[in-house]
């Protein structure tokens, strides 16, 4: 082989190998992952290993979230969680025995918003007597918050006179009225103002 082709067949030889490096050491293409771990700088570790940084549009991490990384300089980041199939979308309630839709209102549903939080809409109601803590509905598990969430709201009027309590969502998705600004007429309608919460943290 004459010195010349030689040269340029040990340069090809070269130049394969330090792309094979550079594949080797640069990650490649966007893909999901499952969050294992939450990190305090920032950053999330995946049940597949990555590491990747958060940007701006991933909040509220949480573990188990199914979330959208792509490589780039120094390393992985993450884009934010994959969209549920009900996401930005109103799915209808199930409604605790006795309840109803309240003709001229919303029809009480909640939708998830992307951001780490959630939305109700709507108005039930139902008639005779509503015990402190009852039950109005019990949210799906993609819908409950971590912790505890709590408004007023009014839950009667009669004579006049309005009635108030407490709508409190539990991390086990049961929505529930109490707390009553006084005792509650024993006939009449109550309600269930739903859209009080139209917006509250999941994690």
């Amino acid at each position: 082989m004459r010195p010349t082709a030689m040269r340029i067949g040990q340069e090809m030889a070269a130049a394969v190998q330090a792309q094979a490096a550079i594949a080797t050491d640069t990650p490649v293409g966007m893909r999901q992952a499952t969050v294992a771990t939450v990190g305090t700088d920032g950053t999330v570790t995946t049940v597949e290993g990555f590491v990747a940084r958060r940007l701006a549009t991933y909040t509220g991490p949480a573990v188990g979230d199914l979330v959208l990384i792509s490589p780039g300089p120094g390393g992985w980041y993450a884009h934010g969680r994959m969209a549920a199939a009900s996401a930005g979308g109103w799915v209808p309630l199930t409604l605790a025995s006795g309840w109803s839709a309240t003709a001229g209102y919303y029809t009480p549903a909640y939708r998830l918003n992307g951001d780490g939080t959630a939305s109700l809409s709507g108005m039930a109601s139902m008639s005779g007597t509503l015990a402190a803590g009852a039950v109005v509905t019990t949210l799906p598990a993609e819908a409950r918050p971590a912790n505890r969430v709590r408004v007023t709201v009014q839950v009667a009027a009669a004579s006049g006179t309005g009635y108030y309590g407490v709508m409190t969502i539990n991390p086990d998705g049961t929505v529930t009225l109490g707390d009553y600004s006084a005792a509650l007429p024993g006939t009449g309608s109550k309600y269930a103002e739903y859209d009080v919460l139209s917006h509250y943290r999941l994690t």
